[in-house]
C-alpha cells in the first residue's frame, strides 16, 4: 500500500523506530497518528517532524488497556477522517533473568503490552480498515520471535504470539483489501531498555567492536519496514543477524539455539 495521503497509526511513536517510521511516513505524504506512553518523547517527535497538526497527531495512550485503546483509535478515525494503516511497533522486553528468577509481574507487563497491546489495537482498528478501498496492518514481531533467546524467554514468547496472530491475521484477510505484514527486527540500536525498565548486565564492559552484528540504527530499520509495507510485503527481515538466524534455524534449530545460547551466557551468570 503506498502510503502517500493515507492515515496511519503508528504505536510506540515517540522514539527509536517508531519515531523513524513517523518521521518516514510524514516525509512520504502520509499522515500520521503517534501513540505512545511518553508525553514528552511524543511531543520531541512532534519538534523534530515540523509536521502541522493536520499531519501529525499525538495520543498518550497505554495500550495494555483495551477500553483506553478503543477510545484513543475511535478519536483518530475522527481527527483524521479515516483509517489506512496501522503499524504495530509499540513493545518492552523482559530483564535478563531466567524464567525461574523472572517476577510474575514482569511476566503480565511483557504479555500485556507486547500481544495484548497488538491485539486491543488490531481489533480496535480492524472496522475502519475494511471501510477503506485499501489498507494495511504491519505487526512488529522480533528475530526473538522465532528463535529462542535465553534470558528473553517471555519477551520471546509475547514476539511469537504476534508472529502467530499475524499469520493467522493475514490468512482470514486474504480475500479482503486489507494487506498484513510480519516483520522480525534483529539488533536496532533503539531505547527500548530504558523504557522498559531493564539493564543489560556488563553492557559497560561490552565491546562493541567484537561484537558479529552490529546495531542496526533505527532510522534504516524504519526505511526498511516502510519500504516493505509500501510493497505489500508478506514477511520482512530487518538486518543481517534476522536474516542469517531465520536460515540457520530453519536448517538446525540445536545448532542455532546452543549458538545463541553461548552468546547470551555472559549476561546471564
Amino acid at each position: 500500500m503506498k502510503t502517500n495521503g493515507k492515515t496511519i497509526i503508528v504505536t510506540g511513536g515517540g522514539s527509536g523506530m517508531g519515531r523513524e517510521m513517523v518521521l518516514r511516513l510524514l516525509n512520504l505524504g502520509a499522515r500520521v497518528a503517534a501513540i505512545d506512553m511518553n508525553e514528552s518523547s511524543l511531543n520531541e517527535t512532534v519538534t523534530l517532524s515540523g509536521a502541522s497538526e493536520d499531519k501529525l497527531s499525538v495520543h498518550k495512550v497505554d495500550i495494555s488497556d483495551a477500553n483506553a485503546v478503543q477510545v484513543a483509535v475511535d478519536k483518530i478515525a475522527e481527527t483524521h477522517g479515516h483509517i489506512d494503516g496501522l503499524i504495530n511497533n509499540a513493545g518492552i522486553i523482559q530483564p535478563f533473568v531466567r524464567i525461574k528468577d523472572l517476577e510474575m509481574s514482569a511476566i503480565e507487563k511483557v504479555m500485556h503490552v507486547n500481544f495484548y497491546g497488538t491485539l486491543y489495537m488490531t481489533r480496535a482498528v480492524l472496522p475502519y480498515l475494511a471501510q477503506r478501498p485499501e489498507a494495511q496492518i504491519v505487526n512488529i514481531s522480533s528475530m526473538g520471535g522465532f528463535l529462542p533467546v535465553p534470558g528473553q524467554a517471555v519477551y520471546g514468547a509475547s514476539k511469537a504470539a504476534v508472529k502467530l496472530l499475524t499469520e493467522a491475521l493475514y490468512a482470514e484477510l486474504l480475500d479482503t483489501p486489507i494487506h498484513v505484514t510480519l516483520v522480525f527486527p534483529g539488533a536496532v540500536a533503539t531505547n527500548i531498555t530504558q523504557n522498559s525498565g531493564v539493564s543489560i548486565p556488563g553492557a559497560e564492559n561490552r565491546d562493541p567492536s567484537k561484537t558479529k552484528f552490529k546495531a542496526m540504527p533505527a532510522s534504516q530499520a524504519a526505511a526498511i519496514i516502510i519500504a516493505g509495507m509500501e510493497d505489500n510485503a508478506a514477511r520482512i527481515y530487518v538486518g543481517k543477524d534476522s536474516k542469517m538466524m531465520n536460515l540457520l534455524y530453519r536448517m538446525s534449530p540445536g545448532f542455532a539455539t546452543r549458538f545463541i545460547a553461548k552468546q547470551m551466557k555472559s549476561l546471564l551468570t
